[in-house]
């Protein structure tokens, strides 16, 4: 692991403590790429405008005369957290908006797999739908667009998805990544782009005068669930997104939410009067993508819909049970995982063991709902993109592997899947995906040649310097900053991918170190002649006595005491 610290531009930093901003934020903001203070209003007037975002104006009039006409509008979702919020978001939103038949449908991850299939299409024709609308998936459903088109339903497309050769001949297509789309924003989360068809259905029917300014309904109400799913599907917290999560964690903070989730919010025992982005990322999402990894994301669904506290309160309770389940399931596979991976250390130039530049792993026992955890922490720890695969539990498909990848920067596992594909045509059934997360089917007679295939094409793409673990932080962490209430005024600001949360790095002491739980490292640092405490989640091998770590800050309590902590993320040794 190399630990580099951030560059800070000193004119950025000065000019955001001259505008008001406190001294450690304006380093911290300066040193992710913020100039001034205007870049930081999260104001709701400060959101890019609906009409940039190209087919919205389409979807607008499409849904604007569907509601009109009275049709019969089904959802058909993805089976994550960005899936099930965006599903929640679409049918409160449309309902607010007037619509008055509005059903949903989640595929089923093992029977159904991935997005609008044929199967899928003709199961929303037969219950009488008239109109088809895609959240979080659709980009690649050429096949599925298709049988929908034949069945005589109109078909509107959301979707963030990175599209494929040929894009589905849907009546409207609404994606940022489609070909010429200006919106500004191109890593908005698939709940996000919901959002906005319904920001631009809402501007249609002001135009048609069914209400006005005044009298319009508020679809802030909704910026909640957008908050969750856009942090929840780690997409990268642009300037957009931040004012979104920004929005969202303000309603939640002062109580205004759907009662589903509150109740997630007390089923993970967290504090929704001081939620962060920690809360979605680690203790609500989980919660909400258990259901589409082990159960049906119906559930999940469900409780974000339901308006019924006692109903919401249950289904939280539910959600967090799935969720203890898949953390046992998890840490089996993990535990495997890493046996398997470790297996595959070849023999350097250097007289030592290194491993493939991508590894790919896959044993008979592997739960396909949870192989693209696993594939996260494969990453994590060895700094390598991973794919991890499961035998497929649909009927008629044993002989398909499917698999979950993740990957490090630099390395474009949607492009390196596709260029997989040109060269050994066959061998991947089907694909599809982002930059830093994609998932994909092969026949399982053809895991080798998949394996050797994309570490071949990791080989040619990543160097020596890619391959190595680089923590980016914030330098040394000035001893005046030590300080309970800083803590909070950081854990309050949005942070997350592509905006990360505050981490400092600098040698300390290690004064004393123990295991504790048998896989953790509590550690007693001193930290410029000031004692604090330490803990090291994983870490089981002791630390020097001087060490250079890197560390974010948490706030510890003990008899009603509330103290600093470092949270150590790694260390330099």
């Amino acid at each position: 692991m190399k630990i580099v610290p951030r560059t800070i531009p000193p004119r950025s930093a000065w000019a955001l403590e001259q505008a008001g901003i406190h001294p450690l934020l304006a380093r911290l903001y300066a040193a992710r790429g913020v100039h001034n203070r205007e870049e930081l209003d999260d104001g709701l007037g400060r959101l890019l405008a609906p009409h940039g975002l190209r087919g919205a104006r389409e979807a607008a009039v499409l849904l604007a005369d569907a509601i009109r006409d009275h049709k019969r509008l089904c959802v058909v979702a993805d089976y994550d957290c960005d899936g099930a919020t965006a599903c929640a978001v679409a049918v409160r939103g449309l309902r607010l908006l007037g619509a008055q038949h509005v059903s949903y449908l989640v595929p089923d991850r093992v029977v159904d797999g991935y997005g609008l299939t044929p199967p899928i299409a003709e199961r929303v024709a037969d219950t009488g739908a008239d109109v088809l609308i895609t959240v979080d998936n659709g980009i690649a459903s050429v096949e599925g667009v298709a049988a929908a088109k034949a069945r005589g339903l109109a078909v509107l497309v959301t979707d963030h998805h990175l599209p494929g050769p040929a894009l589905p001949a849907a009546d409207v297509l609404v994606n940022p990544n489609q070909p010429e789309c200006g919106f500004d924003s191109k890593c908005i989360a698939g709940v996000g782009v919901m959002f906005y068809v319904l920001l631009a259905l809402r501007s249609e029917l002001r135009t048609r005068g069914v209400f006005d300014m005044a009298t319009q309904p508020k679809l802030d109400v909704l910026l909640p669930l957008v908050a969750l799913g856009t942090v929840a599907d780690v997409v990268k917290l642009d300037a957009n997104n931040r004012r979104l999560v920004a929005q969202g964690l303000r309603r939640i903070r002062a109580g205004a939410m759907p009662v589903g989730l509150s109740a997630l919010f007390k089923a993970a025992g967290r504090n929704a009067s001081i939620a962060t982005t920690f809360d979605f990322g680690f203790a609500l999402g989980p919660r909400i993508n258990a259901a589409g990894r082990l159960a049906d994301m119906t559930l999940g669904i469900e409780c974000l819909l339901t308006d019924d506290s006692a109903r919401a309160e249950e289904l939280a309770r539910l959600l967090d049970g799935i969720n203890r389940e898949r953390r046992d399931i998890e840490g089996g596979m993990r535990e495997q995982a890493l046996l398997l991976a470790e297996s595959l250390l070849e023999a350097d130039g250097d007289g030592g063991e290194a491993l493939p530049a991508a590894i790919s792993v896959f044993d008979p026992e592997f739960h396909e709902g949870v192989v693209g955890i696993v594939a996260s922490r494969i990453k994590d720890r060895y700094h390598r993109p991973t794919f991890v695969f499961a035998a497929s539990g649909a009927p008629g498909k044993e002989h398909e592997l499917k698999g979950s990848g993740r990957s490090i920067p630099g390395f474009h596992l949607r492009d390196a899947l596709d260029l997989v594909a040109k060269r050994h045509p066959g061998v991947l059934l089907r694909f599809g995906g982002h930059a830093m997360a994609a998932g994909c089917t092969v026949a399982e007679e053809h895991f080798e040649t998949f394996e050797r295939a994309l570490a071949q094409v990791a080989a040619e793409w990543l160097d020596t310097a890619a391959l190595t673990r680089r923590l980016d932080t914030d330098g040394p962490l000035p001893p005046e900053y030590l300080r309970v209430e800083l803590v909070d005024t950081l854990h309050r600001e949005v942070w997350g991918q592509g905006f990360a949360p505050p981490t400092f790095s600098e040698e300390v002491e290690v004064v004393s170190q123990r295991l504790v739980g048998e896989k953790h490292l509590a550690l007693k640092l001193r930290h410029q002649g000031r004692p604090v405490d330490g803990i090291w989640f994983g870490r089981t091998e002791p630390l020097p006595p001087r060490v250079l770590l890197a560390f974010r800050l948490d706030a510890d309590e003990w008899q009603g005491v509330r103290r600093v902590r470092f949270l150590v993320e790694g260390a330099e040794i």
